[in-house]
């Protein structure tokens, strides 16, 4: 045999084996500028399965990074408020429909992980509404009475899931290798005052071409656009020329 067919025999031999190895590779991730292209990506789902981006082409897309862990076994519960404005959104309103549209939320971490977040979600939503409503004979108290007035402005909807639920309409990825979230730049190992492995609460809006038009990284925990505003946003880049 000589050179040439060995050499061949060999690259056919390694495509058998490593068929990913005829697969066009990603480009590396990199924070992206308003007016960007979002960089391609596909990540596993909380609920199963993968999400291809390329496959979202011809909708608006918000994804939204949603912080996780705020500490130790403790979960951002700004999180879990700013999920379920989605969620009642698109159960009262068919939001995703109405819009052309789809919400993708991100986590730093593998199923594994996700699955706890999901599972504390209903005692998380249950800490919010016990914030607001502390028992009648404490809010004598000044602290507690301003701590309640905090707290009812800065979650100002009643959400509630019952027990061992978790409201699933949107897909969840799981970026426990933290291609997607350290490449674009909003991945943190200490941030608003926790050194933990977390996200920096992020939301992009990408137009139907795949184009980046909104760009938002939060300064902190309570900062966060809301669904309104970022609707608004979309409404208004509809109608621009």
């Amino acid at each position: 045999m000589n050179k040439r067919s060995i050499l061949t025999a060999a690259v056919v031999l390694v495509l058998l084996v490593h068929p990913q190895a005829v697969r066009p590779q990603q480009p590396a991730i990199r924070p992206v500028s308003l007016g960007e292209a979002m960089p391609d990506f596909t990540l596993p789902t909380l609920q199963g399965g993968e999400l291809h981006f390329a496959d979202l082409k011809g909708k608006t897309v918000i994804l939204v990074f949603l912080r996780g862990l705020a500490g130790k076994d403790h979960w951002c519960h700004v999180c879990n408020y700013q999920y379920m404005e989605f969620v009642e959104a698109e159960r009262s309103g068919d939001l995703r429909r109405k819009e052309n549209l789809e919400v993708v939320f991100v986590l730093p971490y593998d199923r594994a992980v996700a699955r706890q977040w999901a599972e504390a979600f209903p005692a998380q939503l249950k800490d919010i509404a016990d914030w607001k409503n502390p028992p009648a004979d404490q809010q004598a108290d000044p602290k507690v009475r301003q701590r309640m007035e905090r707290y009812r402005r800065a979650f100002p909807k009643e959400y509630r899931v019952p027990a061992g639920d978790f409201p699933a309409p949107f897909p969840i990825l799981t970026d426990g290798a933290r291609v997607l979230c350290k490449g674009l730049g909003v991945f943190a190992e200490e941030w608003s005052g926790s050194k933990i492995e977390q996200n920096i609460p992020s939301v992009f809006i990408v137009d139907p071409q795949g184009i980046v038009q909104f760009k938002y990284i939060s300064q902190n925990t309570l900062d966060r656009p809301g669904l309104p505003y970022l609707l608004k946003t979309i409404r208004c880049m509809k109608q621009a020329p």
